[in-house]
């Protein structure tokens, strides 16, 4: 956060698994390691949307459900802003549809206390299309603004580094007996991040110029 403005890198990691393992997985004895069941039972999935704030490395408004609809979305922009409702924020997202909708305009005027003309989706105005949502939503005089990063550039997104570690700690060998038992763990997880491991990321990418 620097003057009173946060920046925040914010995506979904949609399509998480509920697996619990067919039979009990046998712990690890001397000599041998853990013997893990390869068949899996799968009570279904989990939509993860967030926000990581670069400053501090925290993950922020998590919101965990079945869906990622634009509602969603917006609805976790709102809950993020709500955390500090008078400050300015600076979205860092991706190209998707959701990140350009009709909500997430409607949303971003009232906070800003905008009282411009938005038109009607597919026909007039700010609403009209993505390119002209995404105008608008991307206005540098907005005290809630969006940038989007380029097709093809997720590694641009810190955010992604948050996922991977989420990833290698919690999901790559978790058992969940259900949607509601893997909720609670992200849920876990995140406060204990937050609380023991929440830091800014030392950003050491070096872009290459590409040879002809």
């Amino acid at each position: 956060m620097e003057a009173g403005i946060y920046l925040a890198s914010t995506d979904e990691k949609t399509g998480i698994q509920a697996l619990e393992p067919k039979h009990e997985t046998r712990p690890m004895i001397e000599g041998k390691p853990a013997l893990r069941e390869f068949e899996y039972i799968r009570h279904g999935t989990q939509a993860l949307i967030a926000s990581f704030v670069v400053a501090t490395g925290k993950i922020i408004a998590p919101k965990i459900g079945p869906t990622r609809r634009e509602e969603d979305f917006a609805e976790h922009i709102e809950a993020v802003i709500a955390s500090d409702p008078e400050a300015g924020w600076i979205f860092i997202v991706d190209q998707l549809n959701t990140h350009k909708s009709e909500t997430l305009v409607k949303m971003v005027a009232q906070h800003c206390g905008l009282e411009t003309e938005l038109g009607e989706k597919g026909k007039s105005g700010i609403l009209q299309s993505m390119p002209s949502r995404a105008e608008f939503l991307s206005d540098e005089s907005h005290r809630i603004r969006f940038v989007y990063t380029p097709k093809h550039t997720s590694w641009l997104n810190q955010i992604e580094i948050w996922f991977s570690i989420l990833v290698r700690k919690l999901l790559r060998r978790g058992e969940f007996s259900s949607t509601e038992a893997l909720k609670a763990r992200l849920e876990a997880f995140i406060e204990y991040f937050n609380k023991t491991m929440a830091r800014a990321f030392k950003w050491t990418y070096k872009g290459r110029p590409l040879q002809a």
